[in-house]
Formats: structure tokens, C-alpha cells, sequence
């Protein structure tokens, strides 16, 4: 069996499905859910995400410079679709999808509290690339949910259900198949 030749395009999935929280100078606030997203810099530890210059939380994060990336879970995949494809220009996604609305410790944008983790992003450049545009952030803060750690206070995302985003499905995680570095580890 042979492969075929597409046209450019963009193939590298699954990727991190994830909710940005984000609030304008006027008190606006948002959810836009984004699967361009991901690490560029670990010190300083930095994100980037791509989002559409006419969507309503663009301007948002344009005016304020900040937004918090909300990671997703199986519990949250209805609710992470719907503020994928609803706009906060018609609705309350908190509301509406009856999410909590946490504080964040440094930018104006809320947390989403039914999130494991929550990472407060404050950004450095904006992009304009095409279709998207993209925020380089830095990362000011990271909230990790305490329910997810154990007794040696070792934080287990599995326990939370990530889910990640191919070609217009949503996945579960699946089974941990080994760890960083097991490839050449020494056995016992």
C-alpha cells in the first residue's frame, strides 16, 4: 500500500484542546475554545496560541494583553466544544455551560474552576500569520486543582481525563505507554 500526496496542509495532530479565558478593559469576558496552542520556551516559560483576528475574544485579548489557558478534561469535552462553536458576542458561556468563575492571581481574565489546570498568560507579541494570528505569551502563573495530587504531592493530569482534538473529534488520553528517558534507562 502506497501514500498519497496531499496538498500543504496542517497534519499534526491530536493536539491540545483547550479553553482560553479572557476579559476586555471594559469588564467583557469570554470563552473561546482554541486547538493551536502549545509550548515554545520552557525559561522562560512561554505559550503561543492561534486564534482567528474575527473572533470576539481576539479583541479582548488584543486590548488587555492576557488570557488564561483552562486545560480540558473528558467531564468538560461538551462544554469545550460549545464555546468552540458559540460566540460570546450572543451568550454567557459561563453561564450557559454553568462554569465557575475563579479569580486569577495576576491577569484580569477569570479561570474556569472545574479546570485541572489553569495557566495565566500574559503576551509579549501578536503575530499576524493569515488566517490566525498569534499571541506569544508569557506564563505568569499556573494553578494545578489539589484533587489531582497525590500522597507525595505529584500532580496526575491522567486523573482528570485530558482530552485532545483530531481532524473534528475529540479523544480521551489513552493508556501511558512509558516515560521520558525509558528508552535508554538502565534496567535494574
Amino acid at each position: 500500500m502506497g501514500k498519497q500526496i496531499w496538498r500543504p496542509g496542517n497534519m499534526l495532530y491530536p493536539l491540545p484542546v483547550v479553553m482560553l479565558s479572557v476579559a476586555g478593559k471594559g469588564g467583557e469576558e469570554n470563552i473561546i475554545t482554541v486547538a493551536w496552542a502549545g509550548t515554545i520556551c520552557s525559561d522562560p516559560a512561554m505559550v503561543s496560541v492561534s486564534v482567528r483576528p474575527e473572533r470576539y475574544s481576539y479583541k479582548l485579548m488584543k486590548e488587555t494583553g492576557e488570557f488564561v489557558i483552562n486545560l480540558t478534561t473528558k467531564d468538560l469535552a461538551f462544554a469545550t466544544d460549545y464555546c468552540g462553536v458559540k460566540s460570546g458576542r450572543d451568550i454567557d458561556k459561563f453561564k450557559a455551560m454553568h462554569l465557575t468563575k475563579v479569580p486569577a492571581s495576576i491577569v484580569r481574565a477569570p479561570m474556569i474552576g472545574e479546570s485541572p489546570v489553569n495557566i495565566e498568560c500574559k503576551v509579549t507579541e501578536v503575530k499576524a500569520l493569515g488566517t490566525h494570528d498569534m499571541f506569544l505569551a508569557n506564563v505568569v502563573a499556573v494553578h494545578a486543582d489539589e484533587k489531582y495530587m497525590d500522597e507525595n504531592n505529584k500532580f496526575h493530569l491522567e486523573w482528570a481525563e485530558p482530552i485532545v482534538y483530531s481532524h473534528g473529534t475529540y479523544f480521551t488520553c489513552g493508556q501511558a505507554i512509558g516515560t521520558f528517558g525509558y528508552s535508554v534507562r538502565k534496567n535494574k
